[in-house]
């Protein structure tokens, strides 16, 4: 008999018969078909000879068939590589990339305010050593009004639209990320100068800005217009109010013009810096105009200091009062007879490192006493 198994040939040879037992490979290559056997007797030579031919075909049979199920084995497998189906090759990971949330002009050392529609109308100034704030027409509750607030920075780049940015999109400008926040209070007060019409010892203050001019911004100066109007026992006042800040100065100017019922009039006026309810410890120098306090806000000093031309001064007094943000000192003086006046306001922050006691803050503000 022929056998074929696992590509071995074995012949033998029984009964003076030949047998050839062909069985076709399968992907094993097991025999699987049987052909019948052969009856005619012949000799030994013509018998080796058919044996030799058919030993030729089936091994021509044999490596056909065993090519062809190598081939389609390798198609196979060439499939499944391309879509394995146990094993999943992860991706390449590309490095991370962080988001640049900052760009050039966040970090632009300038004198810049602006008007900022997105946050009630507040309108905010800053140089590279401080920043401030004043409410705008469409702010809403109680404690909003003309006082002025300060932003403590410790950085000399913008960041009023950075921090708006991020306030808005959920991280707090009330909170210090690194570069400073907002943690003064203003309420019903003065804030850092902000002004009064002053009767018989009652400040009468100014509501929230009307309008708004923006004269120069986004270099070494920032310079705008805010008005106001308002009611006194004295009658309608109105403040044409124009704010500056250069580059290198803790002190805004402010340069305004008074009315009353429309014309130009000399009206008493109290310049104010907030004492956040007797917190603060207040200084104050009628020859040389200038007041100051000092507290701690979250255990770091701060300052605060307003200056006013020496002639002008009539008076400071500390006010305090039981009632909430109610205390202030004063710098009590009037507007000319063409209801001009001007002053000059700021603070300094410890954390910014530059002024870091209020015996160096008072130092700085009589420096530029007269000025």
């Amino acid at each position: 008999c022929l056998d074929i198994s696992a590509g071995s040939l074995y012949l033998s040879q029984y009964c003076h018969r030949w047998h050839i037992k062909v069985l076709a490979v399968d992907e094993n290559r097991t025999v699987v078909t049987t052909c019948p056997p052969v009856y005619p007797r012949v000799n030994t030579m013509n018998s080796r000879i058919i044996v030799g031919h058919i030993l030729a075909l089936l091994i021509l049979f044999t490596f056909t068939a065993c090519d062809s199920t190598g081939t389609d084995n390798a198609s196979g497998q060439t499939a499944q590589e391309s879509q394995p189906a146990e094993t999943v090759a992860e991706p390449k990971q590309e490095p991370a990339v962080e988001a640049d949330t900052e760009t050039e002009a966040d970090k632009e050392v300038i004198a810049y305010g602006r008007f900022v529609s997105e946050r009630e109308d507040d309108f905010t100034w800053e140089n590279d050593k401080v920043a401030f704030r004043i409410y705008g027409p469409s702010s809403n509750g109680k404690g909003q009004v003309s006082g002025v607030d300060a932003w403590l920075k410790k950085v000399p780049y913008s960041i009023i639209d950075k921090w708006y940015a991020e306030h808005l999109s959920g991280t707090s400008y009330h909170e210090d990320q690194g570069e400073g926040y907002d943690p003064f209070h203003v309420g019903d007060s003065r804030g850092v100068g902000g002004t009064a019409v002053w009767v018989d010892g009652v400040a009468w203050p100014a509501g929230k800005y009307e309008t708004y001019e923006v004269h120069e911004s986004g270099n070494d100066v920032v310079s705008f217009t805010v008005t106001y109007s308002w009611d006194t026992p004295l009658g309608e006042v109105a403040e044409n109010k124009t704010v500056s800040l250069r580059l290198g100065d803790q002190l805004y100017h402010v340069s305004s013009v008074f009315t009353l019922d429309g014309e130009p009039a000399k009206l008493p006026i109290a310049i104010g810096l907030t004492t956040h309810d007797e917190k603060a410890q207040v200084s104050g120098n009628a020859e040389l105009g200038r007041i100051s306090t000092s507290e701690a806000i979250d255990e770091i000093g701060i300052w605060t200091g307003a200056l006013l031309n020496p002639a002008r001064v009539i008076d400071v007094v500390h006010v305090p009062s039981e009632e909430k943000d109610a205390s202030h000192i004063w710098l009590l003086t009037t507007t000319s007879e063409t209801g001009d006046l001007g002053f000059r306001a700021g603070f300094a922050w410890e954390a910014a490192g530059e002024i870091t006691s209020f015996e160096a803050w008072n130092e700085y503000l009589d420096s530029r006493a007269g000025q």
